[in-house]
């Protein structure tokens, strides 16, 4: 009889366990989707600020009542630089650190500190990595312009050109030290390095992470 007792004591312990694990999963999943959703508004409100002239009628004003409050605190960092505003990716920076904090706990529905060091890893490649993507759309922006023959003296295109100049110069520095490459040869090699850097460090990450999650520390 008692050990029968401690056998349903057992079950009802783990049940419970497994309830909680359950829910928290959603949870985190349903915030992950939250903060995916969030993330794409926020990119949409930064499109629109390169526009100048855009339309603001009901759904943009609604737009800017969800982003604005969120984009506003970061504004109050020392990241402007002359017409060059860096709060925005900061922002965005932040949101998908969370994301992927979200997504881990989603999967794992428990903490462990295998699995707070997985967040950890996920969270700082997570902002790295979207420094890297956002910078290989800059430059891919950069190569259309430059083969349209666009005038980058106008406000969108201007932005492009000064947000790709420091990236470019840095990954030709590195890669040709003192030699000189044409321009549109330069940009070729700054997009295929940081695609690379984006898909190898990505990989190498993951397998961290499994590592890291499935381990009983």
């Amino acid at each position: 009889m008692r050990i029968r007792l401690v056998l349903n004591v057992a079950v009802l312990d783990f049940s419970l366990k497994t309830c909680y694990s359950n829910h928290m999963q959603v949870f985190m999943n349903v915030l992950g989707g939250l903060t995916s959703l969030y993330m794409l508004l926020i990119f949409a409100r930064i499109m629109l600020t390169w526009f100048s002239g855009a339309g603001y009628g009901r759904p943009v004003e609604l737009l800017c009542r969800i982003t604005d409050p969120y984009l506003d605190w970061f504004r109050r960092f020392p990241l402007q630089f002359g017409m060059l505003d860096l709060s925005p990716i900061l922002a965005l920076a932040v949101l998908s650190v969370a994301n992927n904090v979200f997504g881990t706990l989603g999967r794992y529905g428990r903490i462990s500190l295998g699995i707070m060091l997985a967040m950890l890893v996920s969270a700082v490649w997570s902002a790295a990595s979207f420094l890297i993507g956002f910078f290989i759309i800059i430059l891919v922006l950069r190569l259309i312009a430059y083969l349209t023959n666009r005038d980058v003296y106008r406000s969108f295109w201007g932005i492009i050109d000064n947000l790709s100049r420091p990236v470019l110069f840095r990954i030709n520095r590195i890669i040709f030290r003192s030699r000189l490459v044409n321009y549109l040869a330069g940009l070729i090699v700054a997009i295929a390095v940081l695609l690379g850097l984006r898909l190898g460090l990505g990989f190498l990450v993951r397998l961290l992470i499994g590592v890291l999650s499935r381990s009983s520390l």
